[in-house]
This record gives C-alpha cells, sequence and structure tokens, in this order.
C-alpha cells in the first residue's frame, strides 16, 4: 500500500520554526516529484512548495526565503523546514507524490496542522 505519512506540526509562536517530515512508502521514491501544499480554514488549497526527482525546488512567492524543501531518497522522505513563521501560515499541510512519467498516481498525506500564534 501507498502511505505518505508526515510529522512535524504543532503550535509555534510567531518568528519560529518547525520541520515537516513525510516518510513514503509503497512507491519507487525516486520517480516521484514530491510537493507539500497547505489549506487554512475557508481557503483554497495552496501549493506551497516542490521537488522534483532530480532536486530541482519551486516555492510560493509568500514562503520564499522562509521555506526550505528537500528530499532525501535514501530515507524516502521529504522535508519541508519552515523558519520566521507567520499567523498566515497556520493552516494544515499536506505532501503529496506525483509519479514523474504517470501523474495519474498521485497521493497524498493525511496532512499535519501547522498553528502559529501568540
Amino acid at each position: 500500500q501507498v502511505q505518505l505519512v508526515e510529522s512535524g506540526g504543532g503550535l509555534v509562536q510567531p518568528g519560529g520554526s518547525l520541520r515537516l517530515s513525510c516518510a513514503a512508502s509503497g512507491i519507487t521514491f525516486n520517480r516521484y516529484h514530491m510537493g507539500w501544499y497547505r489549506q487554512a480554514p475557508g481557503k483554497q488549497r495552496e501549493l506551497v512548495a516542490t521537488i522534483t526527482s532530480v532536486g530541482s525546488t519551486n516555492y510560493v512567492d509568500s514562503v520564499k526565503g522562509r521555506f526550505t524543501i528537500s528530499r532525501d531518497n535514501a530515507k524516502n522522505t521529504v522535508y519541508l523546514q519552515m523558519n520566521s513563521l507567520k499567523p498566515e501560515d497556520t493552516a494544515v499541510y499536506y505532501c503529496n507524490a506525483v509519479h514523474v512519467l504517470a501523474p495519474r498516481l498521485n497521493y497524498w498525506g493525511q496532512g499535519t496542522q501547522v498553528t502559529v500564534s501568540s
């Protein structure tokens, strides 16, 4: 079975940091592009960051310079390092995997809550 298991979410003060992890199983990890999405209450799901199978990264403008996506293919894990967190970063964060040649193979994690509040 394909599983994307996220960890690292929680409550943090503005200006703080969190590191999210997404451990994948049941897929050939190095054949998948990976991404992090987020969804705040009442808002559309937003693509936050992507990393391709060969390590190229992209970010939504609102997180550039603050967030870093990375992957460790030996551990089948993708990370999102989040620094200088703002209240507007509060959302459920989801891990996503898309096969490079068969994008119909598209999987999601369960989501992990990130709350940035004083």
